[in-house]
């Protein structure tokens, strides 16, 4: 008899502790680390020549687009018009995935055409009437332009970088080229919250008084990366207005940290590689807003 006592209250004792840790880790349990997307990708490579000759210019476009084909427990359609509307442009997050692709390259196309005839009928036709006049213009900035317009390129794509835990972090590069000398790369970051289907933003995360607090951190990870200690040497190197660097809305996070991108022109020279600064979540976590998602993160 006393055995059978002592059994029950050892059963009763492990439901009790059960029941406990359980409670104590409902929280947790809901935040789930897979958010069971299933992604697809779609690639292409469009050219198109002046007037449909081979041996005229010609524009291309290389595009490769990964986006969610399937959520499960979130809202697909949501979320896709949110990855169309940050790859291809607002214009287009009425259409469904294949017609913006459809879309965005006719446009592609379509707006080629135009500049070709823009420039067939306002292009400066100079030419040195005489050596001196040769001698004044002969020079890249006075020079006359060609007979025969640009060809263009763009290449356009996106990159998951972060899919967990209710978040999806992923970039989005465009490189465009219209003929010059330079090619211009984009780098845009976005968190997308699967719950509401938005994008997060720095108030999303951050406490008030976030931009001029993170003003220093940036600053140092920028020495750090490019091996200097002071933000003369980091001008010296191409970097400009460091001194009131703030955040940019350009960020990405992991349940490492935050990582901020600032693109060629904002506080670097274009011949600078894009800088990026990765904040870990041990040197901000006082300014992170409770219960946000990236606070969550950063106790992981």
């Amino acid at each position: 008899m006393k055995r059978k006592v002592l059994s029950h209250l050892s059963v009763a004792a492990i439901l009790l502790i059960s029941t406990f840790l359980s409670c104590k880790d409902s929280s947790r349990s809901m935040f789930k680390a897979d958010n069971g997307v299933e992604f697809d990708t779609i690639s292409l490579e469009k050219k198109h020549f002046l007037d449909n000759n081979p041996e005229n210019p010609s524009c291309n476009l290389t595009l490769n687009f990964v986006y969610p084909k399937n959520i499960a427990g979130f809202d697909t359609e949501n979320t896709q018009n949110v990855f169309v509307k940050t790859v291809f442009g607002p214009s287009y997050d009425s259409l469904s995935v294949e017609e913006a692709v459809s879309k965005y390259t006719e446009n592609y196309v379509e707006n080629y055409k135009n500049d070709a005839q823009i420039y067939a009928v306002n292009k400066p036709a100079y030419e040195p009437l005489d050596d001196l006049n040769a001698l004044l213009f002969d020079d890249d900035e006075h020079a006359y332009l060609p007979e025969v317009f640009y060809s263009y390129y763009e290449n356009l794509s996106d990159s998951i970088v972060y899919n967990h835990y209710g978040i999806i972090s992923y970039r989005v590069v465009q490189t465009n080229n219209k003929g010059g000398r330079m090619s211009y790369e984009t780098v845009r970051n976005y968190v997308l919250n699967l719950s509401t289907s938005e994008l997060m933003t720095e108030g999303d995360i951050f406490s008030a008084g976030y931009d001029m607090a993170l003003r220093p951190v940036i600053q140092n990870a920028l020495l750090e990366a490019n091996g200097v200690k002071t933000i003369k040497e980091l001008e010296d190197l191409g970097f400009f207005g460091i001194d009131e660097i703030v955040p940019n809305r350009n960020f990405l996070i992991t349940d490492k940290g935050i990582t901020y991108t600032f693109n060629k022109g904002e506080y670097s020279a274009y011949q600078l590689q894009v800088p990026e600064v990765f904040i870990p979540y041990s040197a901000i976590r006082s300014l992170l807003r409770d219960n946000s998602i990236a606070s969550k993160l950063s106790r992981l």
